[in-house]
């Protein structure tokens, strides 16, 4: 063998072992097993939580299951925190949860029925399982549950400027006031928690809620407070195709008024998944970071209810708006 070749030979190896030690990257999204949606994510103590719904065809929306984990990678299952056994008014599904720490108390506010009113199509007079629900609340001393049914009725189950009882986000405020953000037909309420959380503080005028809807909102609303700026968010489209995306507005108090913005959340030809929306933010606890959790259809998926959990990187300009959003399937690392 020549020198020229043995330089080859050597070369040629050599390759073969840098390519061999190339960092792989994990692929961290899903961020765990299972069809879910409509996730809540958020920090209790030093774990970060999701809390998302059992997403699969509406008559198995029974039961509800929460992810805990210490650095965003590795999460442990907490099966059937709240579950129909446990609510006594819930005969159809429950959904799209959200939960808030109080008092060392742990409130859960989820949909449930999926309610509907006369005059709309979808109302069948001779079919009683939606005639009544909304939205109800349970408690529990631990994050991880179990939950107990908190007042044994819903917590809201009327049609308040048209806005379907779903979709609950409870937002707590600086000053200690906890806004109480929901609606879906295309209607957003804000309304004000009472002490106990068993109803709520009317407004100066004496009305229980007043909408906030901004242009585009259809549900899934979500806030969050970050440098004097209060960020109201909210899904667009529809949910059962790949029209559904997340837009958002900018306010320099939690009760508006919102100018929609723009969106930062869709998908576009190209992209690894399809459907992407309903969602939250963490901001990593002692810094600037900020993470979307939202779920997303995977591609091919040809099922409306087969939708999965993610998360990625959000991140803002200058100015305070935020950079649109890029769907990944490394997701975030560690902590």
């Amino acid at each position: 063998m020549n020198i020229k070749t043995l330089a080859l030979l050597i070369c040629s190896l050599y390759g073969v072992v840098l390519v061999a030690q190339k960092p792989i990257k994990k692929q961290n999204n899903p961020i765990f097993e299972g069809w879910y949606a409509d996730p809540e994510g958020i920090v209790f103590g030093d774990s970060y939580w999701v809390y998302p719904t059992f997403s699969d065809d509406y008559d198995k929306q029974l039961h509800f299951d929460a992810f805990s984990s210490k650095d965003l990678v590795h999460w442990k299952k907490h099966e059937r925190i709240l579950d129909t056994t446990k609510i006594k008014w819930l005969r159809q599904a429950l959904w799209a949860p959200s939960i808030i720490e109080k008092d060392s108390k742990y409130y859960l506010f989820f949909g449930a029925n999926d309610i509907q009113r006369p005059g709309r199509s979808s109302y069948d007079p001779n079919n009683d399982i939606n005639h009544y629900g909304g939205i109800g609340v349970a408690v529990a001393d631990n994050p991880g549950g179990p939950f107990e049914d908190y007042l044994g009725e819903p917590l809201i189950s009327d049609f308040y400027n048209d806005a379907q009882p779903i979709d609950q986000f409870v937002f707590e405020d600086t000053d200690g006031t906890y806004y109480f953000f929901y609606g879906g037909w295309s209607h957003c309420n804000l309304g004000k928690l009472n002490e106990d959380f068993t109803g709520f503080e009317p407004w100066e005028d004496g009305s229980v809620f007043k909408e906030v809807t901004p242009e585009g909102y259809v549900e899934g609303p979500f806030m969050f407070l970050r440098n004097g700026i209060y960020y109201f968010m909210w899904s667009e489209g529809n949910w059962t195709d790949g029209s559904y995306k997340v837009a958002y507005a900018m306010a320099d108090k939690p009760t508006g008024p919102y100018k929609r913005i723009g969106t930062i959340l869709e998908s576009k030809e190209g992209d690894i998944a399809t459907g992407a929306g309903h969602h939250s933010v963490i901001n990593k606890p002692g810094t600037d970071e900020w993470i979307i959790v939202y779920h997303r259809r995977p591609i091919p998926n040809k099922d409306r209810d087969h939708r999965v959990t993610c998360m990625d990187k959000m991140e803002f300009n200058p100015d305070g708006t935020i950079k649109p959003v890029i769907m990944t399937f490394e997701g975030v690392g560690g902590n």
